[in-house]
Parts: structure tokens; C-alpha cells; sequence
């Protein structure tokens, strides 16, 4: 879920907890949009939690190319090439 999807669910949850006067014997709005305005704020925040490790805007994830001389490198047993060295770059 992220923070649009979040905010959507915690909208709606508003909008029927306090703007929506209808009483039924089977399900209580009010409960629900409770419920939902929960669900929406657990899934902003944790949005914003991970926001930094999604990416966010503008980051790019870059690999480190190795050439045979270079010994940071090395292959696993099937033969495809190791790359010890990751950084993320943020602008």
C-alpha cells in the first residue's frame, strides 16, 4: 500500500464515521469507517517508514562493473560473475 492508497482508505474511513448519518441493524458505519481511517493511517506511516528503501524520487541504484584484473570480483558455481561492491546514489 502506499501513502496515495493510504490516504484514500483513511478519506473514505472519515467521510463515514462523521459524515454519514445511516442506521442499519446490520452493519455499523461508524465501526467501519473506524476501521478503515486505521487501516489507511498504519499503511501512510508505514510508507513513510520505508520510503527511503523503495527509492523514493530520484534514487538510482548502481552496480560496480569488475574486470578480470580487479580483485574484488568472483563466480559462484555456475559460472556467473560476483559483484562485491553496491551503493545506492540519492540526489
Amino acid at each position: 500500500m502506499g501513502i496515495g492508497a493510504g490516504i484514500f482508505l483513511f478519506a473514505i474511513g472519515a467521510i463515514l464515521k462523521f459524515a454519514v448519518n445511516v442506521h442499519s441493524s446490520d452493519v455499523n458505519l461508524s465501526n467501519v469507517g473506524v476501521i478503515l481511517m486505521l487501516v489507511g493511517g498504519v499503511g501512510i506511516l508505514l510508507s513513510m517508514m520505508f520510503w527511503s528503501s523503495w527509492g523514493g524520487f530520484g534514487g538510482q541504484r548502481r552496480s560496480t562493473v569488475v574486470t578480470a584484473s580487479d580483485p574484488r570480483y568472483d563466480y559462484d558455481s555456475s559460472g556467473r560473475r560476483i559483484v562485491r561492491e553496491e551503493h545506492v546514489e540519492r540526489f
